[in-house]
């Protein structure tokens, strides 16, 4: 068992490295023809349509997804579907970055005269100038191949890697091009928690309206009872007839009075109250309330929120901003 372990220990290294050398003899291929390339792109006035087959067209989907979500327009394009129909989507001001290692796969061939006819413009990456696909090309990136990882020099491995790799460099080169900032990047991940921190502010999230507890000043205590337990908030914001912020009195300032032993129902609302709580913005970011919630000496679960008038306009809940990802 110990010699098939080595083995295999060994034939991992021996792709890994014929990988890595793969890499090491692309970047020292580049040269002005990618350069070229880069500000074709960036200069595109459609979409970058990328496309390929087979093992070339899974690499060709992932840097259509890399450039779109890193700011450039683009689209994927599968060489056997292109025949069907789905050359429609190519228009004349389209750049079509064509993925192939021998560049000479049928389906792909295939479409190049009309994607030719429709006007687009044709970036080849393969790893044979003398292909079909690179007399076809109005730029061609080399992506020089010695030698396929596969044991039997069959299966696409090395080439496939230094496609991809030089469609991340691509991607990345644009991205700095375009000067993509992090608001950017997060504007196309709203899923993500980096889009959530980014973009999301206290007012996409807060309870407003029907849903906001509040209450006048001159209201009794049992007003306060009701709308801390119908709005389900355990606190209320205490306003003025110009919705300024008063106070606020909490499901905790309620307890602080019972357990001295007061009458609740002879109290004001003044009386129960915090008349100088902490609130935050409403265009605030809401990340920014839940770490000022959470790292306060005495953290908090909730904050009533203002506008730029300074008039109360909703809530903030720290499970409101828990449950969205944050």
């Amino acid at each position: 068992m110990g010699e098939t372990f080595l083995d295999i220990l060994a034939e991992l290294r021996r792709v890994i490295r014929l990988e890595g050398q793969a890499i090491a003899h692309l970047e020292e291929s580049l040269g002005p023809t990618f350069v070229e390339a880069v500000h074709m792109l960036q200069a595109c006035s459609g979409k970058i349509i990328v496309t390929g087959v087979g093992k070339s067209g899974l690499i060709a989907n992932k840097i259509s997804a890399t450039l779109v979500s890193t700011g450039t327009p683009a689209v994927f394009l599968h060489g056997s579907e292109g025949m069907h129909g789905d050359i429609g989507i190519v228009a004349k001001d389209d750049i079509v970055l064509a993925v192939g290692k021998s560049g000479e796969s049928e389906e792909l061939i295939a479409l190049l005269p009309f994607i030719r006819k429709i006007g687009a413009r044709i970036i080849a990456i393969t790893a044979q100038t003398q292909s079909t696909l690179a007399s076809h090309s109005d730029l061609v990136l080399i992506t020089p191949i010695a030698e396929e990882a596969c044991p039997l020099k069959l299966a696409p491995t090395c080439s496939t890697t230094a496609a991809l790799v030089l469609g991340d460099a691509l991607a990345m080169a644009l991205m700095k091009l375009r000067n993509f900032q992090p608001s950017d990047f997060a504007l196309f991940h709203p899923g993500g928690q980096l889009g959530k921190r980014l973009i999301l502010t206290v007012g996409d999230l807060m309870r407003k309206g029907e849903a906001n507890p509040l209450i006048d000043l001159q209201d009794d205590i049992r007003t306060v009872l009701c709308e801390m337990t119908g709005k389900r908030a355990g606190a209320v914001s205490v306003i003025d007839k110009e919705h300024r912020l008063l106070g606020l009195v909490t499901d905790y300032d309620i307890r602080r009075v019972l357990e001295a032993g007061k009458d609740l129902f002879s109290l004001s609302v003044s009386e129960v109250m915090n008349a100088k709580p902490s609130w935050v913005y409403e265009d605030e970011k809401a990340v920014k309330a839940l770490e000022y919630m959470e790292k306060r000496e005495k953290p908090i679960s909730l904050l009533p929120v203002l506008n730029r008038q300074e008039k109360v306009v909703g809530m903030i809940h720290v499970h409101d901003l828990i449950s969205r990802g944050l």
